[in-house]
């Protein structure tokens, strides 16, 4: 019989989420997410990152790929697709359609980004227009891949610990869900939930470590789910509200959220 910290302790969370269990362990998970508010908490939060990951690292393809797409599709005596009937399993396999939902955009996500990648790479070896930004592109796809990737291992790695940074009387409205693996030394924050500041100011992420404050980085206006320093032996982490561009030292009166690390 599967409880609390067994399903915590081994990931199947993050496993449940990306549809990678049997039909008894899902079963056994969705009985637990219905009677455990806090736990359905944890995977509504896990559910919106891993989503939100898919749509931030979505990239829009060139041009000329609609208009071969459409080309093939207007071709005549094109052989009939077969269709395969899927498995239904009814109301009571809800959650694990989210899950599939969320696996699925992410998998497509990447084997977009592969399929890109190579698309681009033929595309230059045979087509002597644009070269530059040909090589723009797969600098770019490269990138993403890479973030995407290093995003994705975070979250779904079973070492990984979550933390929720609630925003204190300067920020009562805020908050940030953070990500931190002691094993692979790796920090994912989602900011979503940061409220927006002028172009003068940037928030800026703090570990406390025996009392000094070491810079985690600056917390981008781009996205809001990224990846931090890893910092060892932080005892809590910290987020001020620094000018433009970050400081070498925390503005302890700006202080507008923390979280104290297990």
């Amino acid at each position: 019989m599967m409880d609390k910290k067994t399903l915590l302790d081994n990931g199947l969370l993050e496993q449940y989420l990306l549809g990678e269990l049997n039909a008894d362990q899902c079963n056994e998970i969705e009985k637990l997410l219905a009677s455990d508010a806090e736990l359905k908490a944890k995977y509504d939060i896990l559910d919106q990152d891993f989503e939100s990951m898919g749509l931030e690292n979505a990239i829009d393809p060139p041009a000329e790929v609609k208009s071969n797409i459409l080309k093939q599709v207007s071709k005549p005596n094109r052989p009939k697709a077969k269709v395969i009937k899927l498995y239904s399993g009814g109301k009571d396999k809800y959650y694990l359609g989210i899950a599939a939902s969320v696996a699925g955009l992410l998998l497509v996500g990447s084997i977009w980004m592969f399929s890109q990648l190579s698309d681009v790479k033929q595309q230059l070896n045979t087509v002597e227009i644009n070269n530059s930004e040909l090589n723009n592109t797969i600098d770019k796809l490269n990138k993403e891949l890479n973030s995407n990737t290093a995003l994705f291992a975070t979250l779904s790695h079973p070492d990984t610990e979550q933390y929720i940074l609630k925003g204190n009387t300067l920020m009562p409205e805020g908050k940030v869900v953070s990500y931190i693996n002691h094993t692979t030394k790796s920090v994912v924050i989602n900011a979503e939930k940061l409220p927006d500041l002028d172009a003068d100011h940037d928030y800026q992420m703090w570990a406390d470590v025996e009392g000094e404050m070491i810079n985690m980085g600056i917390i981008s206006k781009d996205k809001n789910l990224l990846a931090m320093n890893y910092i060892d032996h932080a005892e809590s982490l910290n987020i001020t509200i620094e000018p433009a561009g970050g400081n070498h030292h925390p503005t302890v009166e700006k202080l507008v959220t923390n979280v104290y690390l297990n």
